[in-house]
Formats: structure tokens, C-alpha cells, sequence
């Protein structure tokens, strides 16, 4: 096997301290006795500002709405983006492919354009901001994510598994139940992780779809413009990381070894 070269392995260390260094400084600035600035090197060290988050009852309220709509957008994707990989995994039908476009495509446009859209469609059907409205910009995306990870483990199931399991006079749902949802249960749990990290930060399609409500990440926006208690975001932005990194870990485990799949070699 062919060892990097030390030019590749400097570039490569570079390129993760571009990416990391940033969220060092955030946890670093957790700590700093300066309220109004970002000074480096901070002039002193303190634990005050945790507390400050403690008490604080309008960072709960938004960490609490950001929670609830995270779990109803992932609750509906997990439904809507398993059904849509059994529709679209083996069927062959005329317009399957720019069926397969359409429901990735709210992924690949940009958040602004999907929440413009979101805000004037919720205005011709004169349908008022609510957690609902916030839910259902969120799920346009993270429907994407639970199909693609359900729809990739469904086209590596071997057919032969659900055409024995409907032989031996199971329906349709015993099949489901006890055939197919066993082999594409780490997919869909994946894909729940990441639609449910996903939502949680989710700030541009939030901006159009929220009204007068305040997720989390959209109290953090507000308060930067604020002169005072700046370190206060820095507590919620580690707070926010720890609630993301877990569930994109799990992930990442639970879908790295996706190849073992009954029947995926057949």
C-alpha cells in the first residue's frame, strides 16, 4: 500500500483545521469575562455565562420549540420518505425518474428559494404561521434524506427474501413488518438521526415559514446584533453542537456498514 505523500497529509490536516479550529474559538469564548466583544486572547475566564443560559426562560422556549418541530418534521419524513422508497425502489413506470428528481430536488435548491415558495404558497391559501408551517418547511428536506437512505438499502434487498416471505402466506404488511422493515431498519433510524439534526438548526426556510415564532437557531440571529451577554450564544452554540453531533455520529455507524444486508449479494 502506497503511503500518502507529506504534501497530501499537510493538506489534509489543513483542510480539518479550517473546518474545526472555528468551533474551538466557540467553546473557547464560552468562557470569557468580555460581554461586548470577541477579543483575543479573552481577558479572563468564567463560568457565569452558563449559568446566564440557565435562567434565561426565552432560550428554553426556543430550544423547546426547535425540539418539538424536529421530531414532527422527522416523524412525518421517516412515514412519507419510507413510502416513497418502496413506491420508487424496483418499480419500473413512465415518469419514474423525474419522480425520483422531484423529491430530491428540495435538498439541492437553495433554502432561500425553498422558503419563498413555502411563504407564498401559505399566502394564496391564506394558511396563518403556526408550528405547523414551520414543520412542514422543514419535512420538504429532510423527506429527501430518509428516502435516500431507504430507497438506496430497499434496491439492496434481494427480492427473493419478500417473494419467499409471500409464498409461505404472509401479506402485505406481515411482509413489510417482518421482512423488509428488519433489513432497512438501521437505514431508516440513520436517516431519522440526520433529518432530525437537520431540522434542528435549520435557520433560512425557518425565516419565511416561522412568522413571529423563534426556533433556536433563529434566536441565536437575534441575539449576535445585541451589544451585551455575546458569550451567551457560544453557550447555546455548544449546546446545539452536542444536540447535532450525537445523532449524525450514530449515523455515520449505523451506515457504514450498510453492505451487510440480508441478501445484498445475491
Amino acid at each position: 500500500m502506497t503511503r500518502a505523500s507529506l504534501a497530501l497529509k499537510a493538506a489534509a490536516l489543513g483542510g480539518l483545521a479550517f473546518l474545526h479550529v472555528p468551533l474551538i474559538f466557540i467553546l473557547l469564548y464560552c468562557f470569557t469575562t468580555e460581554e461586548r466583544s470577541y477579543a483575543f486572547p479573552p481577558p479572563g475566564y468564567t463560568l457565569k455565562w452558563f449559568a446566564v443560559v440557565w435562567d434565561r426562560a426565552d432560550i428554553w422556549a426556543a430550544i423547546g420549540l426547535s425540539l418539538k418541530v424536529a421530531v414532527a418534521a422527522t416523524a412525518l419524513a421517516l412515514v412519507l420518505g419510507t413510502l416513497a422508497a418502496g413506491a420508487l425502489a424496483r418499480a419500473t413506470f413512465f415518469g419514474r425518474e423525474p419522480i425520483s428528481l422531484l423529491l430530491v430536488l428540495p435538498i439541492a435548491l437553495p433554502g432561500i428559494v425553498t422558503g419563498i415558495a413555502l411563504r407564498q404558497a401559505f399566502g394564496l391559501m391564506d394558511i396563518p404561521f403556526s408550528f405547523w408551517t414551520i414543520v412542514i418547511g422543514h419535512a420538504t428536506f429532510c423527506i429527501v434524506v430518509v428516502y435516500n437512505n431507504a430507497v438506496a438499502r430497499l434496491r439492496r434487498l434481494s427480492p427473493s427474501l419478500i417473494e419467499a416471505s409471500m409464498d409461505l402466506g404472509a401479506d402485505a404488511f406481515q411482509t413489510f413488518r417482518l421482512v423488509v422493515l428488519p433489513n432497512i431498519g438501521t437505514a431508516l433510524l440513520a436517516g431519522g438521526m440526520l433529518a432530525f439534526a437537520l431540522s434542528f438548526d435549520e435557520v433560512i426556510v425557518t425565516t419565511f415559514t416561522a412568522g413571529q415564532q423563534s426556533t433556536l437557531p433563529i434566536w441565536m440571529l437575534s441575539e449576535l446584533i445585541r451589544p451585551r451577554q455575546r458569550p451567551v450564544t457560544n453557550v447555546v452554540a455548544v449546546m446545539i453542537i452536542l444536540v447535532t453531533f450525537l445523532p449524525i455520529l450514530a449515523a455515520y455507524y449505523l451506515t457504514r456498514e450498510g453492505e451487510a444486508v440480508a441478501g445484498s449479494g445475491k
